[in-house]
């Protein structure tokens, strides 16, 4: 599931730190203030349905579009970059990967794997799964002229820009995914990315762009770390998502108080 999607159903964490990791690291890079999140463009035409995020909505998409492939054991080709602060060399194998990380030689401790393989559509699953708690998977696969992603190598600097002049349409370059236009996977998209707005959706909409703003008013330093940098990784954001949507034009607006 999709960290926005978790922090939906659970918008005040507990000891978001310790416990859920898998959301709390897409926030330590925040101060306080107003920032801008990811976001998704959602098109549909007669015949399929586009999918174009940000970063931090690459997973989702290219989860979305890999439950459509049809043959769970036929392999294809993968390509892109794994990117962790893990060893995650254990988990690769365990997953039947051929997949070689790298240590940086920086000063931050990274991983990095450069990725040509071929996979099975319950492989990809499996790593989009695994590797979404601690890690950036982005990838691009071609299953056929409807059915494919194409992912960006490199993540992009955080947006240092406010929400009025956020340049979307540049942003959401960074993932796109197509798929067949059906009614089961439509519905697997709203639920995927919107559930909390299926119910203002029409059946008839043809363009949904979905925002996702931050606005931090506090943060909880822990007591006993002397690390500047484990500080502010371990320290906690409280404060307001605000989330949008604009269906065909017409804006609706939720907000939730987060805890992170």
């Amino acid at each position: 599931m999709h960290f926005l999607s978790r922090l939906i159903e659970t918008p005040i964490l507990e000891d978001p730190a310790k416990n859920h990791m898998n959301i709390h690291r897409h926030f330590y890079r925040y101060s306080k203030g107003d920032f801008i999140g990811p976001a998704i463009k959602i098109t549909k035409t007669k015949a399929k349905i586009t999918l174009k995020g940000t970063h931090e909505y690459e997973d989702s998409i290219s989860e979305i579009i890999a439950k459509t492939i049809s043959d769970p054991q036929k392999s294809f080709e993968v390509k892109g970059t794994l990117i962790t602060g893990v060893d995650l060399s254990e988990a690769i194998t365990d997953l039947g990967l051929n997949w070689i990380l790298k240590k940086s030689t920086g000063k931050t401790k990274n991983y990095k794997a450069d990725i040509i393989d071929q996979i099975s559509k319950n492989q990809l699953l499996q790593a989009i799964d695994v590797f979404r708690e601690n890690s950036y998977l982005l990838l691009s696969f071609i299953i056929n002229t409807t059915t494919k992603v194409t992912t960006k190598k490199k993540i992009p600097q955080p947006s240092k820009k406010k929400a009025e002049d956020d340049d979307l349409s540049k942003r959401i370059q960074f993932c796109t995914g197509t798929m067949s236009n059906t009614d089961a996977n439509i519905k697997m998209v709203l639920d995927s990315v919107a559930s909390d707005f299926k119910t203002d959706i029409p059946n008839n909409w043809k363009t949904i762009i979905l925002l996702n703003n931050y606005n931090i008013t506090e943060i909880v330093i822990p007591k006993n770390i002397k690390d500047s940098r484990l500080l502010r990784i371990m320290a906690i954001r409280k404060g307001k998502m605000f989330r949008s949507i604009n269906i065909d034009g017409e804006l609706i607006e939720k907000q939730y108080s987060i805890f992170v």
